[in-house]
């Protein structure tokens, strides 16, 4: 390509006989100039330092005294935990089915020491280590990363990029922003810069720094896919989506704009594999910042409440409100004594806007509420019998009762014994952090003869597929297994102690399975 360029420049001006014209004797004389500037910037692209791809390489160096490496020593399961997680023995001894048989043996050796951030328990260790990352928020020796890293830790060592170690005091945490503070002895520390994550844009580059399977200071890169990201494990928290290769170990890391500013906080990925999809999450540092301010000046954290249980607007709902499109939080409940009771909300209404700012869904009400302080007062906008009225709430303070009441519903019936032999009920937003589940999935909570005890499938997995379908309800694995071929055999995926596993169903060879 190089030479063909410069075959192109070398006979411009060239053609025709006679005087050659004034203009083209300075054309030529200008290219003799111009061509070796050509030439190196051509050279250039060749190299991609002009392809519309950055390097990373002064912004790592820049911005990797700030991150650290985080281990914590954490106590395993009780022992009647640790018999209930315990898999039933094949003929042999072994367990059935054991996840970890599936895994290459470099990978079975993370999940043996960090169980995905977390060891699993077993019968010799009394303790477990789980491996983070997290960046210094301030000089006088803070530091952040992710509550499930510290979660009921009796020592974490923080690992600076120079080598030493410090034993960190954890501040405090908050789990449904899956965030924690942590303290070290040292002063003059490089802290990082914070971006205003609400002018972060799809489609922009982000890099990544941290410790994924252990390896320290690994640098990946991508770009955001989408903001506002809202999942079933925090509903407090609008997610920033990316593509970046985030991979236990990064929990707790930085995410960088091109600035060198930190944009968010590592938090978790979709997977059905157990590692890197494509999906990244990220908690975005204006929501992280402030957790960490309350943090370090309460060692908690406040959080506004109206005491509204809210839904999703379908389309059907929108066209019998007047609605053009189906948007906001449809009110299903508001909670006796509430802020929301106080202010006038009634059930059936629709909030469409929160201090000005739209709903697109019903997910998109709570981090607003969150992130809003007991005894300030916010605008509703709300569509109420074809009407658009506006409603002023006194916001209150959120407890752990009250949310629980307010995410509180009627008593079920016991979910009946499905054709399969097993009973799938919906999964709770802990039961998933529980599970390592971000989408998706039913948790089988009973199994009795039939197939899919046959099968190795045991209360408290989580069903993620069968037969190479998505199952994200109890509606839709009904669905599913109505449409298998009787005496076939297919596969299930389920993810059992945070590690995905396969399995196959023998389906009864007469009727419906």
């Amino acid at each position: 390509m190089k030479s063909t360029y410069l075959i192109k420049l070398a006979t411009v001006g060239e053609a025709g006989s006679g005087v050659m014209p004034v203009t083209r004797l300075r054309l030529r004389s200008s290219m003799a100039v111009l061509a070796p500037l050509i030439l190196l910037s051509l050279t250039a692209c060749e190299r991609g330092q002009f392809s519309g791809r950055p390097d990373f390489a002064d912004l790592v160096d820049e911005v990797s005294p700030s991150v650290v490496n985080i281990s914590a020593v954490t106590a395993t399961l009780p022992a009647q935990q640790q018999a209930s997680a315990t898999e039933e023995p094949n003929a042999e001894g072994a367990p059935k089915g054991d996840a970890s048989e599936q895994l290459p043996d470099w990978f079975k050796k993370y999940y043996n020491e960090h169980g995905g951030e977390e060891a699993a328990p077993s019968e010799d260790d009394s303790e477990s280590q789980s491996l983070g990352s997290g960046f210094v928020l301030w000089d006088d020796g803070y530091i952040l990363t992710n509550f499930h890293v510290v979660r009921d830790a009796k020592e974490v060592v923080v690992r600076l990029l120079d080598r030493r170690q410090f034993t960190a005091q954890v501040i405090g945490g908050d789990e449904p922003s899956d965030l924690a503070l942590l303290k070290i002895d040292a002063t003059d520390l490089p802290v990082v810069k914070l971006a205003d994550s609400g002018k972060v844009r799809p489609g922009q580059w982000v890099l990544a720094i941290g410790s994924p399977f252990g390896f320290d200071y690994s640098v990946t890169a991508g770009i955001v896919s989408a903001k506002g990201r809202a999942l079933q494990t925090e509903q407090y928290v609008p997610f920033i989506q990316s593509d970046v290769a985030i991979n236990p170990g990064n929990s707790g890391g930085p995410l960088f704009n091109l600035k060198g500013e930190v944009v968010g906080v590592n938090s978790q990925i979709y997977s059905q594999s157990g590692g890197y999809q494509g999906v990244s999450f990220s908690i975005p540092i204006d929501v992280a910042a402030k957790v960490a301010r309350q943090l370090k000046e309460h060692g908690k954290v406040t959080r506004g409440w109206l005491g509204v249980v809210v839904q999703e607007v379908d389309r059907a709902t929108a066209q019998k409100l007047g609605m053009d499109k189906p948007e906001g939080a449809l009110v299903a409940r508001v909670i006796s004594g509430s802020p929301g009771e106080k202010a006038g909300l009634k059930s059936g209404d629709v909030i469409l806007t929160y201090n000005d700012h739209v709903l697109a869904s019903s997910t998109s009400l709570p981090p607003e509420v969150g992130s809003s302080d007991p005894g300030e007062i916010v605008t509703l906008q709300v569509m109420r019998e074809r009407k658009k009225i506006t409603i002023k709430v006194e916001v209150g303070k959120l407890d752990a009762q009250l949310d629980a009441q307010a995410q509180d519903v009627a008593p079920q019936p016991k979910p009946p014994v499905g054709p399969l032999g097993m009973v799938a009920v919906p999964l709770t937003a802990e039961q998933r952090r529980s599970a390592q589940v971000v989408a998706g999935g039913v948790l089988i909570s009973d199994v009795s003869d039939g197939p899919a005890l046959r099968a190795g499938i045991r209360p408290g997995d989580v069903l993620l597929q069968i037969n190479g379908q998505q199952v994200d309800s109890v509606q839709r694995l009904t669905e599913v297994v109505t449409r298998l071929t009787p005496g076939a055999s297919v596969p299930l995926l389920v993810q059992r102690r945070g590690a995905p596993l396969f399995l196959a169903l023998d389906l009864p060879s007469t009727g419906k399975p």
